[in-house]
């Protein structure tokens, strides 16, 4: 197979750094592959996208030794805008790709800049409406589009310079499981039916490990790539979804990729199963915290939330999921007093937030968004920190020594626009944990973080709950709402769809179901494991 891209002997340093992000790196990808980039948070991967299409180093800065080539064309001597036509570059965020209003001009801009003629622009967007499915939308504003809709439109607006190579840093990240499911049937589509070849770095690995070809492992601080078939890569990575995990667990040959290869071998693990106590619940309050009662929210004339009623106590932790556009964001917002709600009560202990400023906000009810720079003024982490101890009124140190818990990686001089979109995500939240507000709410806090970090903040929101505090996590992370949530409550178009134990809602779910349960879920349903941990507790208990 002819290479489309060849890194041979790079290595690349950023300005200021003591070591390399890359090092001596050799790697081909050839022409219609599907790679998966996976890692930690941090370890460079996100440095190996972008050396693709010679972003790196001609934008970011630093050094690269060795060489990239793309199509024949070396990065060194050929800028991003001379890759335009054999590069597209799809960011985590849609949205800050975007540079026009609608479907159909986004599709057509980036031709625009190549002078591609008008009769060959005009095919070009019929057939990208076609294959992403968005002739329906074609006239839509992008800011009135799901997200799922704003990726395939940033997808299609790179298609329709007909490059070779297409490259996505996290695609499925803020989107729905169904959102989710769509954007990756695209991709499959586009190298199966038309050979592109498509390299993305992700951390949701359920959702996309069982479709790539290859996997990039990039191990951090400099050490050499780990590259091989999904299933070589997966026997020994650190970093691995449930469904792996459990294979490793019950010593499954061939280790399962999918819910479906894992099924197949589950019989034995499920009727071992059986037989395992009931889940035990954790006692909460029986006072609620938050009290929202049929609480109304709009956008202009469009209505966000329709009479949502939903009261939260101490201790627990409540996942709300929902589609993207269901009205989780506002719910939010609402709760934490950025806006009033058109009609109904929101309340927090007995106040309604949007009265709260300074100490008794904060210590009160803290909310981390899904842009984690709004919380991020300084220019270093310990300046972050230092800010974030006077304002909670806290020891000195104390929100440094909540970072180092969660993300102990992140260097305390670093700018935090130098981190990656997931360490931001980290020292914003603790930034706002540090004042250990009574009521947490925390709008997708998984985005781009890798499993070990994810692990680590979850074991800290089970014990703040166990300590009392009331949390409300807005997520498409299936499985963070598995490994944490006391509760699940599903909005879809602004009204409460389900409210139950966790368990109750996810399992026999396609959509919020985690990949534990599809794969110990018998035909009559019943109590299983939702995640690797519960399996391993029950197998210790059964002997």
């Amino acid at each position: 197979m002819t290479p489309v891209i060849e890194f041979a002997s790079v290595t690349i340093t950023y300005p200021g750094a003591e070591r390399p992000a890359l090092a001596h790196v050799d790697l081909d990808i050839g022409e219609g592959e599907l790679v998966l980039v996976v890692g930690q948070t941090g370890s460079g991967k996100t440095t190996l996208l972008r050396a693709i299409n010679g972003l790196v180093p001609h934008f970011t800065g630093g050094t690269l030794a060795g060489s990239v080539r793309v199509a024949g064309r070396d990065t060194s001597t050929h800028r991003p805008r001379d890759l335009a036509d054999v590069v597209g570059i799809v960011p985590q965020d849609p949205l800050s790709s975007f540079v026009t209003d609608t479907v159909e001009e986004e599709l057509a801009y980036g031709m625009e800049c190549l002078g591609v003629p008008a009769s060959t622009m005009r095919r070009r967007v019929e057939e990208t409406l076609d294959l992403l499915g968005l002739a329906d939308v074609r006239d839509r504003a992008l800011l009135s589009l799901s997200g799922g809709q704003r990726q395939r439109v940033a997808i299609g607006a790179v298609l329709t310079a007909h490059p070779r190579v297409l490259v996505l840093d996290e695609p499925t990240s803020a989107l729905d499981p169904g959102a989710a499911e769509e954007v990756l049937a695209v991709l499959q589509r586009l190298v199966h039916d038309l050979g592109i070849t498509v390299v993305l770095a992700e951390h949701r690995l359920e959702r996309v490990l069982e479709y790539a070809d290859r996997v990039i492992y990039v191990p951090g601080d400099a050490r050499p790539l780990v590259v091989g078939t999904p299933a070589e890569v997966m026997q020994a990575s650190p970093v691995a979804p449930p469904v792996v995990r459990l294979g490793r667990l019950a010593e499954w040959t061939p280790l399962p990729l999918s819910v479906r290869d894992a099924r197949r071998q589950a019989r034995d693990l499920r009727e071992r199963l059986r037989q395992r106590p009931g889940r035990a619940h954790r006692t909460v309050s029986a006072e609620p915290v938050v009290t929202v009662e049929r609480t109304r929210a709009s956008y202009g004339p469009v209505p966000a939330l329709r009479g949502v009623t939903l009261d939260i106590a101490k201790g627990e932790i409540v996942a709300l999921m929902g589609r993207n556009g269901a009205g989780k964001s506002t719910l939010l917002s609402t709760l934490v007093g950025l806006r009033r709600p058109d009609a109904g009560t929101v309340r927090i202990d007995g106040v309604d937030p949007a009265t709260l400023t300074g100490p008794r906000l904060i210590g009160r009810i803290g909310l981390v968004p899904q842009d984690s720079t709004d919380l991020l003024q300084r220019d270093s982490v310990a300046a972050e920190c230092a800010d974030a101890d006077r304002d909670a009124g806290v020891e000195p140190g104390s929100t440094a020594a909540l970072l180092a818990r969660i993300a102990p990686e992140i260097p305390g001089d670093a700018h935090p626009r130098d981190l990656s979109e997931g360490q931001r995500l980290v020292l914003a939240l603790a930034v706002v944990l540090v004042a250990t507000p009574a009521v947490l709410l925390l709008d997708e806090p998984t985005r781009g973080l890798d499993y070990p970090t994810k692990e680590r903040l979850s074991d800290l929101l089970r014990d703040l709950a166990a300590s009392g505090h009331a949390i409300v996590v807005a997520t498409h992370d299936v499985e963070l709402a598995a490994e944490t949530a006391t509760r699940v409550v599903v909005l879809a178009e602004g009204e409460v769809v389900a409210d139950g134990p966790t368990a109750e809602v996810v399992v026999g779910s396609p959509l919020f179901a985690p990949q534990v349960a599809k794969v110990l879920v018998g035909p009559d349903g019943g109590d299983v494991p939702l995640t690797v941990t519960e399996v391993r507790q029950a197998l210790a208990v059964s002997g």
